[in-house]
């Protein structure tokens, strides 16, 4: 099948770097003589019909933006076949021959689900600030949110080490501790509690104390959203119960994780993926994520990747373990 047009488009949570895949896939496309349409609002809207012309000159202004050009959306409606049938009608109706999905785990089921059931060349590109994405070392966004807290983290230190307290910061992630973990060991916290390693409470207050009669009065205490319940604020009522003499504030970063102007390595990976997924396409690739695996392009199927999760490397939890109290 020869591919003319492709649509492509952003679904799931924002992150930075988005703009810089449109840019690179409109880019490499054009060079191809290849047609690109823009779906806006991700599958809510390829079932409205909400398609957009890309100017490469104004994909190429907003290359170093976070956000995305297209917008996003989570979409309810794409679960239920009627309306990813609804969706299909869209893409013939408009003469699109394949797509480009940019999203996470949700939106890469979703998309494997879809091309499985009307036979869409279909393209997957990882994006999360969680980096969970199962078949890649990482995801688009995620160094980006990781500098963004590392520098927070920073900022925070500074007011610790000036009045002498305890400062949790909360991270995002669910159920994956990357950011948590990269973000402790970057910013030398103190203590990094994480979905993947279960905490020992009670070594971590006889952890807590010792650091504190030694005389590190300020600690840092980097948590994923989820650790634990209540996240941070859940931390912060047991250090008050069982540590009242210590003073603790508790700092969540929340959306500004995933805002921001890409990092340079954010924007990289955005545009080698970006590229990539055409060169996917042409080749007759279909129902493949692009991915980074020790630095090479690969490209696991996305019935592969999905309902699995990327695990944490061991080596850089025994490095947190030597480092902080994880």
């Amino acid at each position: 099948m020869e591919i003319k047009t492709i649509g492509v488009m952003t679904s799931g949570g924002d992150v930075p770097g988005l703009n810089a895949a449109i840019h690179a896939i409109l880019h490499t496309a054009n060079k191809k003589n290849i047609r690109i349409i823009g779906i806006t609002e991700g599958f809510d809207g390829l079932i409205d019909g909400k398609f957009s012309s890309l100017d490469l000159h104004a994909v190429r202004q907003a290359m170093d933006e976070g956000g995305t050009i297209l917008r996003t959306s989570r979409s309810e409606r794409f679960k239920h076949f009627k309306w990813r049938k609804k969706a299909n009608e869209q893409l013939k109706s408009k003469g699109i021959d394949a797509c480009i999905v940019i999203g996470g785990n949700g939106s890469l089921k979703g998309a494997e689900v879809f091309g499985r059931e009307f036979k869409v060349p279909l393209i997957g590109i990882p994006k999360t600030i969680d980096n969970d994405i199962y078949g890649t070392d990482y995801a688009i966004g995620f160094d980006t949110a990781l500098n963004t807290i590392v520098e927070a983290t920073d900022k925070i230190r500074d007011t610790a080490d000036a009045t002498s307290r305890i400062f949790i910061v909360e991270v995002m992630g669910r159920k994956s501790g990357f950011l948590a973990l990269y973000s402790g060991i970057a910013s030398g916290a103190d203590v990094i509690i994480i979905p993947e390693v279960k905490t020992n409470v009670a070594d971590m207050l006889s952890y807590i104390e010792h650091n504190h009669k030694i005389g590190n009065r300020s600690m840092i205490l980097i948590i994923t959203e989820n650790a634990l319940p209540d996240g941070g604020l859940g931390l912060k009522k047991i250090l008050d119960k069982k540590l009242p003499e210590y003073e603790s504030r508790v700092t969540i970063l929340g959306h500004i994780q995933r805002g921001g102007r890409p990092s340079a390595i954010d924007r990289m990976l955005a545009n080698r993926l970006g590229h990539y997924a055409i060169t996917a396409l042409l080749k007759g690739k279909k129902s493949v994520m692009v991915s980074i695996l020790n630095d090479k392009i690969k490209y696991p199927s996305l019935a592969a990747i999905c309902d699995k999760k990327h695990s944490i490397n061991k080596e850089m939890i025994e490095l947190a373990n030597r480092l902080s109290f994880l």
